[in-house]
């Protein structure tokens, strides 16, 4: 865990500094950073319940300011710019957001223990029953729904929404739902009858409620995937969630209307 640990803040510190070097970076950034290294160190460092509860409090209120790009000093690139996809998709806009990845690199470094559970032949067993699943749950629900329909295509930009959808939203999206929601509040209540399932649902709920912007359809459809990654964590680990996760993305982008019909 070391290694990795160490091997995640090299790669932060070099890629903000490329970032602050080409201008994508402004001052107020360094107060971003200060707070999430005054939150680590209360999480890391101390042991007395109120000092790592303020940590992790103030960890929670800059994750929430990271998530919807609400701090200042980030200058995100968009480099997809309302493409059509298909002729009856709604247009589709893509930024290479620099904040949002900030939370995922604080869990790696402040909660090593979200990796605990891997196991490489686990998590592939548990993948091959929760992707599928999850995808024809979610997908039929969606089709049902009458958001998206049948429509294969890999676009000319394909290549650069799946790098930027499997490290900076589905590798992310995982570190902070499953692995430290989840994860963390079933360590926190270990001792509770039905925990685990409580805390998955709990985990669910809250991914769901992040996508209410885009109408209810899309918060019942991200709860009821947060269920299939929930199970994918719970029994295979955070690559088995980041996987199932990914691969309903990746098929939804290539297979149906992405993101949805246009009005």
């Amino acid at each position: 865990m070391p290694v990795l640990r160490w091997t995640a803040l090299m790669l932060l510190t070099f890629g903000y500094a490329v970032a602050w070097v080409y201008g994508q970076l402004g001052l107020p950034v360094v107060v971003t950073f200060g707070l999430l290294i005054m939150a680590g160190i209360c999480v890391v460092h101390f042991r007395h319940w109120a000092v790592r509860g303020f940590g992790h409090g103030l960890f929670i209120a800059l994750a929430a300011g990271l998530a919807i790009h609400w701090l200042p000093g980030f200058f995100s690139a968009r480099v997809i710019a309302a493409v059509r996809f298909t002729p009856e998709a709604a247009p589709f806009s893509m930024y290479l957001n620099l904040d949002k990845p900030l939370i995922g690199f604080w869990i790696i470094l402040a909660c090593p223990w979200v990796f605990t559970a891997f196991n490489l032949r686990r998590s592939l067993t548990t993948t091959c029953f929760t992707l599928p699943l999850t995808l024809l749950v979610c997908l039929s629900a969606a089709v049902a729904m009458g958001l998206v329909g049948w429509s294969p295509k890999w676009p000319e930009q394909g290549g650069l929404w799946a790098l930027n959808n499997l490290l900076l939203v589905s590798l992310t999206e995982e570190l902070i739902f499953r692995g430290y929601l989840q994860g963390g509040l079933s360590r926190l209540f270990a001792r509770v009858p039905y925990a685990q399932p409580l805390c998955l649902l709990i985990a669910s709920l809250l991914f769901g409620l992040l996508h209410l912007g885009a109408g209810w359809q899309w918060m019942v459809l991200a709860g009821m995937a947060g269920v299939g990654y929930g199970v994918a964590y719970r029994y295979g680990g955070l690559p088995a969630a980041v996987i199932t996760h990914f691969g309903l993305n990746l098929v939804h982008f290539s297979l149906f209307t992405y993101p949805m019909f246009g009005h």
